[in-house]
């Protein structure tokens, strides 16, 4: 799930920065907003079964040489992490659906738009989302910091915690 939800991510962020830009070829923005609102639809039940996993199962400790300070940075992180991959998707869909636009996949299973059109809210929900955006890639950098410093650095087996099979 680590690496789903991270793929996913990872594709959405540049994505997202891109779509909004002033002067991109319509046809190219539009592309990358189907897609954008498309994949996120898509990892709202991923993050939510993510999340649900992480509330069931604890992971692995971290090994003793790690600081005590920085196991309170990557609990911080990772609550953190998890509260932007809920407010991400969640208010990306507010923002959309109360903006009057369409989620294609969602409207071609059959779902209704659950929220009316309301202009406030869109605004409330696009303001959410951009800065929830910039908190998640600031989250992000650190959080991939911090693995490639295990990584290559201290080589104290938290990186190959993360891969499925050996945490």
């Amino acid at each position: 799930m680590h690496w789903i939800t991270a793929a996913a991510v990872l594709t959405m962020i540049p994505a997202g920065l891109v779509m909004t830009q002033e002067g991109l070829a319509r046809p190219v923005q539009d592309a990358l907003f189907l897609f954008h609102k498309n994949l996120g639809t898509l990892l709202i039940p991923v993050i939510l079964v993510r999340l649900a996993y992480r509330l069931t199962h604890r992971p692995p400790p971290l090994p003793e040489t790690v600081p005590a300070w920085q196991r309170r940075a990557a609990a911080v992180s990772h609550v953190m992490l998890y509260v932007l991959l809920v407010v991400m998707p969640l208010s990306g869909f507010v923002r959309v659906r109360a903006g009057g636009y369409p989620i294609e996949l969602l409207d071609r299973l059959g779902f209704g738009p659950w929220i009316g059109k309301t202009p406030k809210l869109a605004d409330a929900a696009q303001a959410l989302h951009a800065t929830a955006a910039f908190l998640l890639i600031a989250v992000l950098a650190i959080h991939i910091g911090a693995a490639l410093q295990h990584a290559l650095i201290r080589r104290d087996g938290v990186w190959s915690r993360m891969w499925p099979g050996r945490g």
